[in-house]
């Protein structure tokens, strides 16, 4: 308790410090006066330029990030942003081919700016929100930071989103199949990373080896990945980092835009469509998007096609606000559906085919799978049934001098799983899970050029079984935390850091099954401290330098503390163990980014403690050896979870070489690396579970016609994806084996066709795993299913070569 006594304090310190030097600048008996006026309204106008030619650039955007509005300028280049309040704002200015200007400016009425922008060679400058009080140049954060781009993400062939953004360096996938992936971020996943989702902490089941991240891949206009310990702003599991996955932006002022996007890949014929259209007019705007997609089983050259690996989804969503000089508030809702198979991977012992389990009168035979199974995008049993719907409140108000943000969100999370081929339409798992997130910040007036920003956030979250098989139990969890966030900005350099305290409270419900306790009931508290202290120093013009150290945390989840059952696709059966403690980790990041006209260099080290690492180990029996337990007349081994001090440590470069004059040349190279290393030998063995492979990834790559009357943006590149071999596996009970290295050959084409200076449409062509390599990725479920005792091999393969056709229609009216 003294360590809350200590936060709060702080907090109350830093109110008080603003409050006097508000006083102190304000006249004797102004301050009650200008409480009851209305806040200033104020505008920006001005002109976008080449700043060579000084020709105008049509279509350019300038956007506010924290007022959330914006504008496209007009065919002559100008550009008008009306009724926001007065205050200080961070501008972005930004068009395709062109560096990004990122500015801050004060406004305290009607302001005339005029900016000049320079031809690119990297599109390197942005603006991120993630992770940070106020919007922030990303040169000036001390976090490791990487923004990903609607672009970039259309140019990338996926079968989901975080195997979209997997070729990031430091972010790496777990994945069970094409349709379901989890993201990794410096070896650690599951809970220890946050998803956000429009600011609202996405809530499914990811404590799960199998379950997703329920979000369409198609309606994502932006990604910001912060990598290392993030729990100052977002509170426990953002102990590895956070993913800011944004779908609604408000279009500018005056303006309907939108697109229409359609997607075909040929390995295993998935289908794409998506469609979204966004207006704004005199403050009232709204964004309304949908998609699909629908894939039949992949293939390889090593199983031919994988049964059961099909899938299909859905999603339907958009948001309606109105943006005030008072402030903004907007409500976005969305409903994701998704129906994934679960590839099992049993096959033939005679022909090492794969078999599937059919009902033939009313008795469960298995056959091996014929041609017409893999087709179609409805999968077989097992197989999932998703839902997750969402609503949420986002709003931001000019109170006094300052800006209060108020963020809340309700989800609903059905996942339910069909396993029995006699009942194919009763699930035998059912979770069914409600959650209620709340984040409310208030952003102090500008002191000195301080910007501090105070807040609570926190969830409420219920979960109830309604099928005949339980693996948790149900329960109700209540998370609060305060915390107290600054930065401060000089010519140079950037500081910042801050302090947060957390209490999170888990009460367990008993459940009894045959008059006997599944689950015991308990209740257990969790309180933490985290913090973090960073500073970004631009020693030159094209160089910059970062030093951040962060303290994170973890509380235990749900299924480590209590769960009681069999884990599919695992072969164990697991016992949770409620005396745990929360994971703490200690992490140092050091960076240098180079930016110069012939090389462009990011570099970033970090190293990781953790105290109280939660992983699997074997449950001893009574008498000795393996405790086992018996379900349906088999004798699963049975595991637990235990805690150990840990280490992560590792590096990511980015290099690309654009030798001047030749611009239109890139050679980038993207190597990531991470090791993690438990403090004492667990069963003879120190290497952390689930820890990915070294990658380089080495790309040559030309661009055109930037400006191109008929063809314009023509980018064409070829590249060499490299994983080297995992030997450092967690070998301790059966958990992880070694996995081979291996190389891909990839290849992309695209460009946007224009007819009088508007683009008509924008087709992307990319050839993936073109040499058609078999291969397992070391963090691929799929690697340890059955073995095929025709061939020896064990598990199933990733996805063969495979072609892609993106094609992008923009909707302007």
């Amino acid at each position: 308790m003294r360590l809350c006594h200590i936060c709060f304090l702080l907090l109350f310190i830093v109110l008080l410090q603003h409050q006097g030097s508000a006083q102190t600048k304000t006249i004797p008996g102004e301050a009650a006066k200008n409480s009851r006026t209305a806040p200033v309204k104020a505008s920006v106008s001005g002109r976008i330029s080449d700043a060579g030619t000084g020709e105008p650039l049509p279509g350019a955007s300038v956007y506010f990030a924290d007022a959330k509005t914006g504008a496209i300028t007009n065919a002559n280049g100008e550009y008008t942003i009306r009724n926001i309040a007065a205050g200080s704002y961070l501008i972005e200015v930004s068009f395709v081919g062109y560096s990004s200007i990122t500015e801050h400016i004060r406004l305290s009425g009607d302001l005339q700016k005029d900016f000049a922008l320079w031809p690119a060679v990297l599109e390197n400058e942005g603006v991120t929100v993630t992770g940070v009080s106020t919007a922030t140049k990303i040169r000036r954060t001390p976090t490791p930071v990487t923004i990903v781009s609607k672009r970039e993400l259309t140019q990338v062939t996926a079968s989901n989103l975080i195997d979209a953004l997997s070729k990031n360096p430091g972010v790496s996938q777990v994945s069970t199949g094409p349709s379901i992936s989890k993201p990794v971020i410096r070896g650690l996943g599951y809970n220890r990373v946050v998803v956000l989702n429009d600011g609202i902490r996405q809530e499914g089941q990811q404590w799960g080896d199998e379950h997703g991240i329920e979000i369409d891949e198609y309606s994502v206009q932006k990604v910001e990945i912060l990598k290392g310990p993030a729990s100052l702003i977002y509170g426990s599991d953002a102990m590895a980092g956070v993913i800011n996955i944004l779908t609604n932006t408000p279009a500018a002022e005056g303006t309907i835009k939108g697109n229409v996007m359609a997607n075909y890949q040929t390995n295993n014929r998935l289908r794409g469509f998506g469609a979204r259209l966004a207006g704004n007019k005199n403050g009232l705007n709204w964004n309304l998007y949908g998609s699909f997609k629908g894939a039949q089983d992949y293939k390889n050259k090593y199983d031919g096609y994988v049964f059961n690996s099909k899938f299909n989804e859905k999603n339907l969503g958009g948001y309606i606000g109105y943006n005030g000089s008072w402030g903004y508030s907007h409500v976005i809702v969305s409903s994701f559906d998704q129906e994934p198979g679960l590839i099992e991977g049993d096959r033939d012992e005679l022909t090492g085919k794969f078999i599937r389990e059919i009902n033939n009168n009313g008795e469960a035979e298995t056959r091996i799978a014929e041609d017409g199974d893999f087709s179609g995008i409805h999968p077989d049993i097992p197989r999932q049934h998703i839902q997750h719907f969402k609503v949420a409140a986002d709003n931001r108000f000019n109170v006094g001098n300052g800006k209060l943000s108020v963020n809340l969100g309700f989800q609903n999370n059905k996942r339910k799983e069909f396993a029995d081929v006699l009942a194919p339409g009763t699930p035998e798992l059912f979770f069914d899970l409600n959650t209620f997130t709340y984040n409310l910040q208030y952003h102090l007036p500008d002191n000195n050029k301080w910007e501090t920003a105070v807040g609570i956030t926190g969830m409420q979250q219920s979960n109830k079984n309604k099928a005949e098989e339980v693996l948790i139990p149900e329960y109700h969890l209540f998370d609060v935390g305060a915390f107290v966030y600054t930065q401060r900005n000089y010519d140079r350099f950037t500081i910042s850091g801050g302090i947060r305290f957390d209490n999170r409270t888990v009460d367990s419900k008993k459940l009894e099954e045959n008059n006997e306790t599944k689950f015991e009931g308990f209740t257990r508290s969790f309180r933490n401290v985290s913090g973090s202290a960073g500073i970004s120093y631009e020693a030159g013009k094209a160089t910059t330098l970062k030093l951040n150290i962060a303290r994170g945390f973890r509380a235990p989840g749900i299924a480590e503390l209590a769960s009681n059952g069999t884990h599919e696709g695992t072969n164990r059966y697991e016992y949770g163990d409620r005396h745990l403690r929360s994971e703490t980790s200690l992490q140092a990041d050091i960076g240098a980014e180079v930016n110069t006209e012939h090389l462009s260099l990011n570099a970033t080290g970090f190293v990781n403690t953790i105290d109280h690492f939660i992983f699997y180990r074997k449950l001893s029996g009574v008498n000795g050896g393996d405790s086992l337990v018996n379900v349906d007349g088999e004798d699963i081994t049975a595991f637990t979870f235990d805690q150990a001090k840990a280490l992560l440590y590792g590096a990511e470069l980015y290099i690309d070489i654009h030798p001047h004059p030749l611009d239109w040349l890139h050679f980038e190279n993207t190597f990531s690396y991470v090791r993690g290393t438990f403090n004492q030998p667990i069963e003879g063995v120190k290497n952390i579970p689930f820890i990915p492979a070294a990658r380089l990834i080495t790309q040559l790559k030309v661009e055109f016609l930037k400006k191109g009357k008929r063809i314009s943006n023509l980018s064409i590149s070829t590249e060499l994806d490299n994983t080297f071999r995992q030997s450092k596996a967690f070998t301790a009970y059966d958990t992880e084996t070694p996995t081979n290295g291996y190389s891909l050959w990839n290849a992309f084409i695209g460009a946007d066709i224009m007819h009088r200076k508007k683009t008509l449409f924008s087709v992307f062509l990319t050839g993936n795993n073109l040499a058609n390599t078999a291969y397992q990725n070391h963090l691929s479920r799929l690697k340890y299913t059955a073995v095929n005792n025709v061939t020896g091999r064990q598990g199933v393969y990733n996805m063969g070569r495979n072609f892609s056709v993106k094609i992008n229609v923009p909707l302007s009216f």
